[in-house]
């Protein structure tokens, strides 16, 4: 079975040439970063990926987690690892220096995520998470909240969750029930969440909760939330964990994939009622909660990268170790590795262009958002946060799809093989399965493209960015075959979505429902053709860089016929998605729900 080593070269290819990590190194925030430093910190992610975590994935998946009494126990290996990533510092990576963390932007830290992800997705979830909570923390929490909470959540000494849904509210949170009452400078919370990843374990001393639950005199639905910090247990001196809060794991899921990621149900206030505290004001919880869920989003999506370049390395080497049969068009001679087969050829190249197109709209999403937060202009800022919004549910949205395509593609390199359980190949796809649902299924990240981030703006950051897709269109000309075929299908590609962006603004306003029918197509087009940009970037980039002298040549020209290949064989989608969101919404909404 192979061993996961990080792509570095394609990663350092990716910050430099596509994200733009010199124009956030150029930002007054961050001073001190340089290619190098991104350099030698990705190295050391490799190296702790492929010495610590990487052994751990396929055990976890055969071991899971265990509950017992209410108290749930890691896989085997979890719990001393994650003790030595926090120790050499890695849970602090991205956060804010005044509370512990290195400060790093972004843009470096999400490759590094990548990293984790592809080596142990289960165990990985876990700090992810926390740094959500960190994010929500800082944004929205007072000075005082903040001190007594994130030190510890930085360090990884503590960990963090989100509460948002319940039994009886899935993805619509106007029917959340949990309630709030106040006492004092406190709360008492009492109800029941539901699929709280990490909400039970043993690998931290406690656990910080950021849970949406209703005060007495709240408005109804989404209006009437409030968000609410509840540890597992209630601070003692100093700080440290002093009696048990009245919260109680009353069970964890029974999953396809990700069995070593406890996912629980929790219990809160069976008896006195757990004791929280107020983030912010009464009444904002949504809004503050958006914050972790946006920068939660990101970082699933960033799982679809990451599981499709794990089922990517598999497959690969699968292909050049498994002997059968013989080359097409020979009748003798030796059978050969199974990557000969032309097919085999066509589903690892497209393997690696889909993965290397989500990696690149990844990273520029990350560099985008440092630039969000810290561009000194004004109006920079402005066009950075509304790029970035527009963004994110494609990043989630599309990547994630894509990954749950590439790790099927995988199995199917591995022939019957793949569809046992000791290959390895099958957890990539069961782990996969779940990101398309992790922070709002496909569905809803399409939803809030279209509905907020293209049809409430008149199309104005979307069109935007089909005009830099347009000048990079522009540059292919006159440079060779491969940029030829490049440049036609990204035309075309182009094209496809500038005409069902505007089909969707002039629709939404008229017809909301049959819009929102063709959502997931648009994003999915939208998708599609950004990858498409991103891989012609590269392949711009590669061929500046191969006239210096010591230009590596061989990843080069494999840039460049890995861009050929997505603009010939993924681009093309983009014109039937097209046609399906400009001519397919009709048909949609044509059987009324009885007739089904």
């Amino acid at each position: 079975m192979a061993t996961y080593a990080a792509p570095l070269k394609d990663m350092r290819f990716a910050l430099r040439e596509l994200a733009g990590l010199g124009e956030v190194a150029a930002l007054p925030a961050y001073a001190e970063v340089s290619n190098e430093l991104a350099d030698a910190v990705l190295e050391e992610a490799a190296k702790f990926a492929r010495e610590v975590l990487d052994p751990l994935n396929r055990t976890g998946d055969r071991e899971g987690a265990r509950l017992a009494d209410g108290r749930v126990t890691s896989s085997p290996g979890f719990k001393e690892a994650y003790r030595a990533f926090c120790e050499a510092g890695w849970n602090g990576l991205a956060a804010a220096s005044e509370y512990g963390g290195q400060g790093l932007p972004h843009v470096i830290a999400t490759p590094v995520q990548e990293i984790w992800k592809s080596a142990n997705l289960a165990l990985c979830l876990c700090p992810m998470l926390t740094s959500g909570v960190l994010e929500a923390l800082k944004a929205h929490a007072s000075p005082e909240l903040r001190q007594a909470w994130m030190p510890r959540l930085v360090s990884g000494a503590w960990s963090g969750t989100m509460n948002l849904t319940e039994p009886q509210a899935g993805s619509d949170l106007s029917a959340v029930r949990t309630s709030a009452v106040r006492e004092g400078e406190r709360y008492r919370i009492r109800g029941t969440k539901i699929f709280i990843t990490w909400g039970e374990h043993d690998m931290t001393e406690n656990i910080v909760h950021l849970v949406l639950a209703r005060t007495p005199d709240a408005p109804e639905g989404v209006k009437g939330l409030s968000l609410f910090v509840v540890p597992k247990f209630l601070p003692g001196p100093e700080g440290s964990p002093g009696e048990r809060n009245d919260i109680r794991c009353v069970s964890i899921e029974h999953k396809m994939g990700i069995h070593a990621s406890p996912t629980c149900m929790l219990a809160y206030g069976e008896a006195r009622g757990a004791v929280g505290w107020l983030v912010g004001e009464e009444n904002r919880g949504l809004e503050y909660m958006f914050t972790m869920m946006n920068h939660a989003r990101l970082a699933v999506g960033v799982e679809g990268v990451a599981i499709g370049e794990r089922a990517c390395q598999h497959a690969l080497e699968y292909a050049k170790t498994r002997v059968q049969g013989r080359k097409i068009g020979q009748r003798d001679g030796d059978r050969v590795t199974i990557i000969h087969h032309p097919d085999v050829r066509r589903m690892l190249m497209s393997m690696r262009a889909q993965t290397e197109a989500m990696r690149a709209l990844a990273y520029f999403a990350a560099a985008t958002l440092d630039k969000a937060k810290h561009h000194p202009d004004p109006a920079e800022k402005r066009r950075s946060q509304g790029l970035l919004d527009l963004l994110t549910p494609i990043v989630k949205g599309w990547s994630t799809e894509q990954g749950v395509e590439i790790a099927s593609t995988g199995i199917q390199v591995h022939g019957g093989m793949g569809y046992v359980e000791e290959t390895g190949a099958a957890q990539y796809l069961r782990d996969a399965r779940i990101t398309t649902i992790y922070e709002g299924t496909t569905g809803i990240q399409a939803n809030d493209l279209t509905g907020r981030k293209v049809a409430l703006e008149k199309g104005a950051t979307a069109l935007a960015v089909i005009g830099a897709m347009r000048e990079v269109h522009a540059q292919l000309s006159g440079r060779g075959e491969a940029f030829a075929s490049v440049r036609v299908n990204l035309g075309e590609a182009i094209d496809a979505l500038e005409a069902a962006t505007r089909w969707l603004v002039e629709s939404y306003e008229k017809n909301p429902q049959a819009a929102a029918g063709v959502s997931v197509p648009y994003l999915k087009l939208f998708g599609t053709v950004a990858g498409g940009w991103m891989m012609a970037r590269a392949a711009l980039a590669a061929e500046e860089k191969l006239a210096q002298p010591d230009a590596d040549r061989r990843f080069l020209e494999a840039k460049i016929a890995t861009a050929r290949f997505y603009a010939e064989h993924e681009l093309p989608r983009a014109m039937t998605l097209g046609r399906e969101v400009v001519l397919g919404a009709d048909s949609v909404l044509a059987l009324e729900p009885g007739q089904f």
